[in-house]
């Protein structure tokens, strides 16, 4: 049988493409400017999945993203997906439970692939460079109406492990610390499903995500032993308004 849940993702992915096609094109051609997001850091979240045939366009456009120094570009890989003939091997469970908590804060219908989410404040499919650029603006742009205040983590490294600090911050209620670890790309060969034959490549690929600690705004410092960072990988912090809201900060650190 085929869950609600399923039934509501299906839903969504033909409205996008429906509505979405002539943007694939663009998506991959044209540049994002640099002014699209000139403070920043600004945070994107791709959800996606390498079992739907219309992912890899916003897969490239978030690897665009990932390459500029102001965007804190991640892609979460679904796993609602997978019963279609193709196992993502990035995909899990908590990816999903993440996007259904957007659905939840931003209040969707139901939810998609793919989709971007813009700092926490919005989403798009992602697929249209002049639509990403235009949600990014207009997070921006929310961020400052809505008087979202902003801080500006430092991820230290030391003895294997890292040191999260946080200056103190007027918030309006508490926020998590999110860590993520993530691999700057991954190039698969898919046999199966609807991208049979192709090969993707997949970037700023998130392979965990947990939560650091809640926060109400006082200055501090968390330690994260090496155990929790996964060799190799790269990390993220996200500061985030409880219950999936509006992003206050993030910083990364290359692996």
């Amino acid at each position: 049988m085929v869950s609600d849940m399923t039934m509501r993702a299906e839903f969504g992915r033909r409205t996008v493409l429906a509505c979405g096609a002539g943007g694939l094109v663009a998506a991959v051609a044209a540049p994002l400017l640099a002014q699209d997001a000139a403070a920043g850091p600004w945070v994107v979240e791709l959800f996606t999945s390498q079992g739907c045939s219309s992912c890899p366009p916003a897969d490239r456009l978030l690897g665009e993203l990932a390459r500029r120094p102001e965007v804190v570009a991640l892609s979460f890989h679904v796993d609602y997906w997978d019963y279609i003939g193709w196992k993502d091997p990035f995909a899990s469970s908590v990816n999903t439970q993440r996007q259904h908590a957007y659905a939840k804060a931003l209040r969707q219908r139901y939810v998609y692939t793919p989709e971007m989410v813009f700092h926490g404040l919005g989403h798009d499919p992602g697929r249209d460079t002049a639509q990403v650029s235009h949600m990014m603006r207009e997070a921006r742009d929310n961020a400052a109406k809505k008087k979202i205040p902003t801080t500006n983590p430092v991820l230290t490294r030391g003895g294997g492990g890292l040191t999260v600090t946080l200056g103190q911050t007027s918030l309006a209620h508490p926020a998590d610390l999110w860590l993520v670890t993530y691999d700057a790309e991954e190039s698969t060969k898919v046999t199966r499903g609807e991208n049979a034959g192709s090969t993707l490549k997949n970037f700023n690929v998130v392979r965990s995500c947990e939560k650091l600690a809640s926060w109400t705004g006082a200055a501090g410092s968390w330690p994260v032993a090496a155990d929790r960072l996964q060799a190799g990988r790269s990390v993220a912090l996200l500061v985030q308004y409880e219950n999936c809201g509006p992003m206050i900060g993030a910083a990364r650190l290359a692996a």
